[in-house]
């Protein structure tokens, strides 16, 4: 995911690609309850094989610090949601899912438009693995913890923003990957959450729109993770 407008991909190209989000913006980046801000250019990034990237900016002034206003939810509770939406589908363009209705009608959609251009109705077909990362803290009560944005690099920088970020993979963790091995936070493409770390160089996940349009658990090398989020569950 990068760093434009939305705008859907023509469906002749991709036929089953998240949207391409267009109009290259300059990205102002505000550390969420921080009131720090710094400006940079994000490239553009290659999607998941399957998927096309989506490209914003950032900016946060509904996002909470990731651990005010702690909530009574645990990391086992978040991973259930995240599991029971397992097969979840996008349609043929890229959309339809409940993921992107929810996200589109939010009011973080309102600001996001409002960083990036265009209009919420564009995120009804734009790739939407951090909208579901997003939907499933929104869901359990969590989101203070979770967060959410459409944008899997703002998403990142919230956390290490607030300092809960690390390379330790933990049950629960929003884990953030770069198919090309990239520990910068800036090249992160892809999101999901952490089930558990399999000991063997892997990591079991929950992803949205992976390279199949769905809701699915993966096993993923460690070697495509550019770090995790932590979100401050109950014990």
């Amino acid at each position: 995911m990068a760093k434009h407008r939305l705008t859907r991909a023509p469906k002749k190209l991709h036929p089953r690609a998240g949207a391409s989000l267009r109009a290259t913006l300059g990205a102002t980046v505000l550390a969420a309850g921080l009131g720090a801000g710094m400006t940079t250019a994000l490239p553009a990034q290659a999607a998941e094989p399957g998927h096309q990237v989506e490209t914003q900016t950032m900016s946060e002034s509904t996002q909470t610090r990731a651990g005010a206003n702690q909530v009574n939810v645990t990391a086992s509770q978040v991973l259930a949601l995240a599991k029971a939406q397992v097969g979840t589908s996008e349609n043929a363009y890229g959309g339809g899912t409940k993921f992107q209705e929810w996200y589109a009608s939010s009011k973080r959609a309102l600001e996001t438009v409002a960083r990036d251009g265009g209009n919420p109705s564009a995120y009804l077909n734009a790739p939407w693995c951090s909208m579901f990362v997003s939907w499933v803290g929104e869901q359990t009560g969590a989101r203070p913890q979770v967060g959410w944005d459409a944008y899997t690099v703002t998403h990142a920088k919230w956390f290490a923003a607030n300092d809960r970020w690390g390379t330790e993979a933990k049950p629960g963790a929003v884990v953030f990957f770069a198919w090309n091995g990239s520990k910068s936070i800036s090249a992160i493409q892809h999101v999901g959450f952490v089930v558990k770390d399999n000991g063997d160089g892997t990591i079991s996940t929950i992803e949205g729109n992976t390279g199949n349009g769905k809701v699915e658990e993966r096993v993923r090398p460690k070697s495509q993770v550019v770090g995790y989020g932590y979100p401050s569950y109950a014990a």
